[in-house]
């Protein structure tokens, strides 16, 4: 960015980005573009085709998974443009959408290079080599930052600014603003930063991944000397820096205006912000390592040296500077992405802090499940609850605090509990779960936890963990060589005077108190024997050297899970027009169980999927899956619960385990005798098939069938805000077509508060 330009400052006070109309990219200007469907938003540019039309030898049967991803990531991307939803919300779906994409860049794209590199030239399903993906994931990423970057600087900035939440350039400051600056950066900014120069003394610094970094060209005004120099922007002050109420200046656009304090006497001839992604993905030889722990440990100090993968720059980047860039970081322009707004939109989560509840969505408090106030208010320990009838809990509709984390936390101080077994993937930083099994273990409790060390990005945080648990007494286990264990189970061992009963919390999300308050999921909360039975000897396996052994309730991958859907599914398929499978999950790519579901949908079966994120499977093609509708949910909660609902499943004699038939129950309404009803940690994908250990476990009784019921038809509703996958693989927004509502998650959470009232008028 040289001084000259109007864009993107190299002189203190220059824009940091464009205003609607300047010209973008392609070369046409990035103004307002024309109508769309959905109020206020930028029409999508085109991805490319999934289906390998426009490529010989790919196959027409399967969609490509990266480029599936990133039609995903556009749907998220449109939430931001949605006039219906409040402001700092639609803010928030861009900070969503640019994070999502560093995490793609990291883990997906870095895992195609890789194989690149090591010659490795295998087609997926849909028939593309990995260096082909690399083509067409790169021909597709600048429209979507194209999006992005329309959301952003053309939409939100203006209608944050009219409602009070101004996000300003330097230019823009006021004297007083100014002088107040001058002395926070003197006292606060200044003394943290450290330029780097390059010369023949000083070689390229290591760039840290994902860091926000100013290239800089500087000149001696005595010797002529030009020298390039990077400054990272530390992230210890914020990015967003309040100058005064609701006015928000990025930080790097104040460094960059003091760049005449950190180079004295030399003459700033131009700069850009850039950032670098690195290849996220862990690579370990488990069979070889002797200590997991350890090995995981040296391979999270490697992984800050991964090779480079993308380079974000300013649109308007000097030429010499992304040269040189690209040359030190051992990348191609190929890898480059231009944007118009600020470099990680990230940072806009830091506006959610902002007083300004006429600008979110509107508070919806979980509620406690009534048995559960009952239970509270009778002074009796959550097992008698469960004693009485298995739990259905829905989070976070319903509270995960007074459920889930009470369950463990009874268990933890009740003298009657022997045992506490689970398994934990993400725990997150803060866990009060954790801290309960510590002092459980430190109380003379049984306590054993399988602790996966290879959950993508949480492997830090999970050996910390996993180091505490150790010293306070609890048994540590890794999980298991060649696979990572993904389930999601708690089993309780409790004496209760004539045997020892076995409670179990079976759930489809992770034992995270701060995730389960914004993403969708499940549990069962049981004492069910068969249950109890099958937890116990899955632990047993996890954490012994027992062999595999034949459940009787629970579906166990990577063993038998696949083949029992695949029989579920086939079996369905008997019932031709008669039968109907629903499944809801975050994605589906597995091309056997999708050719299973073609099959199914031959038959004449309907086929109703809800897909949040990745989906390959082809949907509503004539004489392939006309009997398919996939559907993609979105809004203020993540859908992260899996169910799989088949109509016929109980009718089966030949049933696999898990697939009972529902029990009378106690004269509650709901549910069929006749089908199926799955939940668990599995999604249709080959990791979660083939490597990984998954549980699904059956609902049986009616009142929790009818649960699953509702929520799946507010979900599948004609007139709810939703995504269809269409016949020429395109995603068409459903629903009205201004505001945000009606939409499936309110209606549930209406429902739910609305469930509540009615059982407690019926206990009263």
């Amino acid at each position: 960015m040289t001084a000259e330009r109007t864009h993107l400052s190299g002189a203190v006070g220059d824009r940091a980005w464009p205003a609607p109309g300047d010209v973008g990219l392609d070369g046409s200007t990035t103004g307002e573009p024309g109508g769309q469907p959905i109020a206020g938003a930028a029409p999508p540019l085109p991805l490319p085709r999934h289906d390998g039309s426009d490529r010989e030898g790919t196959d027409e049967r399967f969609l490509n998974r990266e480029l599936s991803w990133l039609a995903f990531n556009e749907r998220v991307l449109e939430l931001a443009m949605e006039e219906g939803i409040p402001l700092l919300e639609r803010a928030k779906f861009c900070a969503i959408a640019s994070t999502n994409l560093d995490e793609f860049f990291q883990v997906r794209v870095g895992a195609l290079k890789d194989q690149v590199a090591a010659g490795l030239d295998r087609p997926t399903p849909d028939g593309r080599t990995p260096a082909q993906q690399i083509v067409d994931v790169m021909a597709s990423v600048p429209e979507f930052i194209e999006h992005l970057d329309h959301a952003f600087v053309d939409r939100l900035v203006p209608a944050l600014a009219d409602a009070g939440v101004a996000i300003i350039h330097h230019a823009d400051l006021t004297p007083e603003e100014i002088s107040a600056l001058d002395v926070w950066y003197a006292e606060r900014v200044y003394p943290v930063l450290t330029p780097l120069a390059v010369d023949p003394g000083h070689p390229f610094p290591y760039i840290s991944d994902l860091a926000l970094s100013l290239a800089i060209n500087v000149a001696d005004p005595d010797t002529g000397d030009r020298r390039f120099a990077r400054l990272k922007v530390p992230n210890v002050f914020p990015r967003l820096v309040e100058v005064a109420v609701g006015r928000f200046l990025p930080v790097e656009e104040l460094i960059a205006a003091k760049l005449d304090t950190l180079f004295v006497g030399m003459i700033v001839e131009e700069w850009a912000p850039f950032r670098v992604s690195r290849n996220a993905d862990l690579t370990l030889e488990e069979d070889e390592a002797e200590d997991l722990l350890e090995a995981v440990e040296m391979e999270l100090r490697r992984r800050r040296f991964n090779k480079a993968v993308r380079l974000e720059v300013a649109h308007d980047v000097g030429p010499e500077l992304l040269e040189l860039l690209v040359r030190e970081l051992d990348l191609t322009h190929d890898d480059v992405t231009y944007h118009r707004s600020l470099l990680d939109l990230g940072c806009l989560w830091q506006l959610m802090s902002i007083d300004r509840p006429d600008l979110k969505d509107e508070p919806w408090s979980p509620i406690t499940a009534g048995r559960l106030v009952a239970a509270e208010e009778a002074d009796r320990p959550i097992f008698d609850a469960i004693r009485h009838r298995p739990m259905l809990l829905h989070h976070p509709y319903e509270s995960f605090s007074t459920s889930v984390e009470e369950f463990i936390a009874q268990a933890g101080v009740d003298p009657n509990v022997k045992s506490i077994k689970m398994t934990l993937y993400r725990a997150g930083g803060d866990s009060a779960i954790i801290r309960t099994l510590i002092r459980a273990a430190e109380s003379g409790k049984q306590v054993a936890v399988l602790v996966e060390l290879k959950a993508r990005f949480d492997e830090a945080t999970n050996v910390q963990w996993a180091k505490q648990l150790e010293r306070a007494g609890v048994h540590v286990v890794y999980g298991m060589v060649g696979l990572k264990t993904h389930s999601k189970v708690v089993l309780v061992v409790r004496d209760e005077g004539d045997h020892l009963r076995r409670y179990c919390h079976i759930g489809t999300g992770n034992y995270n108190a701060k995730t389960a308050r914004v993403y969708e999921d499940l549990g069962l909360l049981t004492c069910d024997d068969a249950i109890g039975d099958d937890a116990l000897e899955l632990f047993n396996h996890l954490t012994g050297y027992s062999r595999a052994v034949d459940y009787d309730t629970l579906l166990v991958a990577p063993r038998d899970l696949r083949g029992q859907l695949l029989d579920l599914i086939e079996h369905e398929s008997t019932f031709g027009a008669e039968g109907h499978i629903t499944l809801k999950c975050n994605s589906i790519a597995d091309p056997e169980m999708i050719e299973a579901l073609y099959a199914a949908s031959a038959a004449g079966t309907r086929i109703d999927l809800i897909v949040r994120g990745v989906c390959c499977l082809r949907a509503g093609v004539e004489a392939m899956s006309e009997n398919i509708r996939v559907r993609s949910v979105l809004g203020r909660y993540l859908e992260h619960s899996r169910i799989y609902r088949f109509a016929h499943g109980g009718d089966a004699h030949d049933r696999p385990a898990g697939a009972v038939e529902a029990p009378a129950g106690d004269g509650a309404q709901g549910g069929d005798p006749a089908a199926v009803y799955l939940i668990g940690s599995a999604d249709l994908m080959p990791r979660n098939l083939n490597r990984r250990v998954e549980v699904l476990v059956p609902v049986e009784h009616p009142r929790h069938q009818a649960w699953l019921d509702q929520a799946l038809e507010f979900q599948l509703a004609d007139d709810v805000v939703a995504w269809e996958l269409r016949p020429d693989d395109s995603w068409e927004r459903v629903g009205p077509a201004t505001g945000f509502e009606p939409h499936p998650q309110e209606r549930m959470y209406r429902w739910t508060v609305e469930q509540q009232t009615v059982g407690k008028r019926t206990s009263d």
